[in-house]
C-alpha cells in the first residue's frame, strides 16, 4: 500500500508557542481518516503543514514521496467556509472552475475540458442544476458542497477538509458525509472534524491531535477519551486510581 503522507519526528511552533511536538504518522493511499482533538490542539496546523503552507521547526514531512510544495498539484483543500461578499456576482459553476486554475494555459482561458471537469464535479456533489445560481444565494450546505466540487474539479489524489460540516444543518451534514463515503477509495481523504459520533461511523482511522498525535481505530476512541485524551481525566489519578469502565 502506497504511503501518501509520511511525517516523522515533526515539531512546529508559532513564535514561542509550541503547537505540535514529535509527531510521527503515516497515511496510506485510499484511506478515509478523521482528525479530531481540542481547539488549539494543532489540527488545522497539521493540514497546513501537509499543504506546505507552514514549515516544520524540525522533523520531516513528505507527500507522495516529495516535499509538500512539490506535491500541491495532487492535493485539494476544502476550508470551513469561504469568506466573500454575498452580493458578488459569481455563479456556482464559476466557483468550481477555480479548481482548474492550475490547468490554465498562459493565455488564461478555460478549455472545454476544464468546463466539463467542473460540470462533472457539480454532478458528483448533486448540484448540477444549480450551476448558474449565484453562489451567495445558496444555503450553507449547498455552498459547502460547491467548495467540495471545486476541490474535486482538480482531480486530486489527496483531499483535505477542515471541518466541512461545522456551519451546516443536520440534513446538509448527512449529504456531505454521504458524498465523502462515495468518494472513499477513489482518493485519500483527511478530514478535520469536531463531530466525533459521525466520524466514528464513517472513517477508517482516527488521528487524535493534542500537541502530539495518537492514531486509533474508530471503536477505540470513546475508551481513550475516558482516559483524558481530549480533556482532563474524569477521575483524578491517585494511588489506587483505576480507569473508569
Amino acid at each position: 500500500m502506497e504511503d501518501v503522507v509520511e511525517i516523522e519526528r515533526l515539531s512546529f511552533a508559532y513564535q514561542d508557542l509550541p503547537v505540535l511536538q514529535d509527531v510521527t504518522v503515516t497515511i496510506h493511499s485510499g484511506e478515509f481518516i478523521g482528525v479530531i482533538g481540542p481547539n488549539g490542539g494543532g489540527k488545522t496546523t497539521l493540514l497546513k503543514l501537509i499543504l506546505g503552507f507552514l514549515k516544520p521547526l524540525s522533523g520531516t514531512i513528505r507527500v507522495f514521496g516529495e516535499p509538500p510544495a512539490s506535491a500541491l498539484s495532487q492535493i485539494a483543500y476544502v476550508p470551513q467556509a469561504m469568506r466573500f461578499d454575498k452580493q458578488f456576482p459569481i455563479s456556482a459553476l464559476e466557483v468550481v472552475l477555480q479548481g482548474r486554475l492550475a490547468h490554465l494555459p498562459w493565455y488564461g482561458r478555460y478549455s472545454h475540458a476544464d468546463k466539463q471537469a467542473a460540470l462533472d464535479a457539480l454532478e458528483r456533489v448533486g448540484l448540477l442544476e444549480f450551476q448558474h445560481n449565484a453562489f451567495g444565494t445558496l444555503s450553507g450546505g449547498q455552498a459547502q458542497r460547491v467548495l467540495i466540487a471545486r476541490a474535486l474539479a482538480s482531480s486530486p489524489a489527496l483531499l483535505l477538509l477542515d471541518e466541512p460540516t461545522a456551519s451546516v444543518d443536520a440534513q446538509a451534514q448527512n449529504e456531505i458525509y454521504a458524498l465523502l463515503k462515495r468518494l472513499q477509495g477513489s482518493m485519500t481523504i483527511l478530514m478535520v472534524t469536531h463531530d466525533l459520533g459521525i466520524a466514528i461511523d464513517h472513517v477508517q482511522r482516527v488521528i487524535c491531535v493534542q500537541r502530539t498525535v495518537m492514531t486509533l481505530k474508530p471503536q477505540e476512541v470513546c475508551q481513550h477519551f475516558a482516559f483524558g485524551l481530549y480533556h482532563p481525566p474524569l477521575i483524578k489519578p491517585g494511588k489506587n486510581w483505576q480507569a473508569p469502565s
